[in-house]
C-alpha cells in the first residue's frame, strides 16, 4: 500500500501543515522547517509499506528536520530510520554526535530521542523505517550506530546502499503482487551493517550471535498464527541447527514450545475479550490452534476456565 506525498495541489497557506501531518501518520511526527516564503514549501514523494519496512522516497524544500524530546516520547511505535543520500550531502544530529553523509553512504538515527537532519538544498532522498521489534537488537546497539555513517567502504554497507536505492526506486514494487516479502530480507541486510559497524569498531563482541535469541523470539512472535510452526522452521530461517536453537533459548530458560503456547493463549485471550462476535473456533485457529479441543483444554489450564467462560466474564 502506498501513499502520494504531493503538494502541488494542495493550497501555499495549507501546504506546510499538509506535509507536516502526511508524514506523522504515514512515517514518524516530526517537526519541519522551510525555507523563506510559504509558497518555498514544496514535497513530492511515495511511501509504501512493505512488511515491516516503510519506503518513503521523494523530496522536499524542507532545511531542517526535527524530532523533538516532546515528539520522541510519544506513543508512536519505536522505529530506526536509514536514510540513503542521492546527491548533494546532508547532516544528521543525534545523541551528541553529528555525521554527515554523501552519496553511497548509510546513516541511521532512532526515533525515540531528539534527532536534527540538516540540508540547505532541501531533504531529499530514500528513508527506510524499521520498527525496533522488527530489528531486534538491543538498545544500546542501536544507539551507538546513530548518527555514523555506517562502515561507508564496507561490501556489506555497499551492497545494502545499492539493494535500498533500487528497492525505493523501483515503480512496480508497490503494486506487486506479494511485494510485503520484501521487507523481511531488506531488514536483514539493514542487521548485517549495524553488526558490520559495530565490529569494525569493536563496539561489541560478536553482535550477531548476541542477538540471535531476540531474533529467534521475534520471527516466532511473527508467525505465532503459523498451526505448522516448529523448532525445525525457526532453526533453518536463522540457519542454525535446532540443537542449536534450543541451547540459546535454555541460556535464557525459555522453553520453546511452552512460550509459543503461553503467546498464542494469551493473543486468544485478548481476542476473545476484544470481539465477542467471533466463534472461539476461529479465535482459536486464527492464532495458530488447529485443534479446538486442545485449544480449549490449554486455555483452561492456563486460565482455570473455558473460553466460553473468560468471555461472558
Amino acid at each position: 500500500m502506498s501513499f502520494l506525498l504531493n503538494t502541488d495541489d494542495v493550497e501555499d497557506r495549507d501546504r506546510a501543515e499538509f506535509v507536516h501531518e502526511a508524514l506523522g501518520a504515514t512515517m514518524v511526527p516530526i517537526e519541519l522547517h522551510w525555507p523563506g516564503h510559504r509558497r518555498s514549501v514544496a514535497a513530492h514523494g511515495t511511501i509504501t509499506d512493505l512488511g515491516d519496512l516503510t519506503v518513503c522516497s521523494g523530496r522536499t524544500t524542507a532545511q531542517r528536520v526535527e524530532r523533538t524530546a516532546a515528539l520522541a516520547r510519544d506513543s508512536t511505535e519505536p522505529s530506526v530510520f536509514v536514510n540513503v543520500q542521492l546527491s548533494g550531502s546532508s547532516m544528521v544530529v543525534q545523541h551528541d554526535r553529528e555525521a554527515v553523509l554523501r552519496p553511497g553512504e548509510l546513516i541511521m538515527y532512532d526515533s525515540t530521542s531528539p534527532y536534527t537532519l540538516l540540508n540547505d538544498s532541501g531533504m531529499t532522498g530514500h528513508f527506510f523505517r524499521v520498527p525496533h521489534s522488527a530489528l531486534a537488537m538491543p538498545h544500546d546497539m542501536i544507539r551507538a550506530a546513530c548518527a555514523v555513517r555506517l562502515s561507508p567502504g564496507h561490501p556489506v554497507a555497499s551492497l545494502t546502499h545499492d539493494y535500498l536505492r533500487r528497492l525505493a526506486a523501483d515503480p512496480a514494487l508497490p503494486t506487486a503482487v506479494d511485494a510485503d516479502l520484501v521487507g523481511h530480507p531488506s531488514i536483514e541486510l539493514v542487521r548485517a551493517v549495524i553488526a558490520t559497524h559495530l565490529r569494525a569498531d569493536e563496539s561489541a563482541a560478536a553482535p550477531m550471535a548476541v542477538t540471535l535469541r531476540t531474533r529467534i523470539l521475534e520471527y516466532a512472535r511473527r508467525h505465532l498464527h503459523d498451526p505448522g510452526l516448529s523448532a525445525e522452521q525457526i532453526a533453518a530461517a536463522h540457519h542454525i541447527s535446532v540443537r542449536h536453537l534450543y541451547k540459546v533459548l535454555a541460556a535464557s530458560g525459555i522453553g520453546l514450545a511452552d512460550w509459543i503456547r503461553t503467546r498464542r493463549l494469551e493473543a486468544c485471550r485478548q481476542a476473545l475479550a476484544d470481539d465477542d462476535a467471533a466463534a472461539i473456533g476461529a479465535v482459536a485457529r486464527r492464532h495458530g490452534f488447529s485443534d479446538p479441543s486442545s485449544f480449549s483444554r490449554a486455555f483452561r489450564a492456563a486460565y482455570g476456565m473455558s473460553p466460553s467462560q473468560w468471555r461472558k466474564r
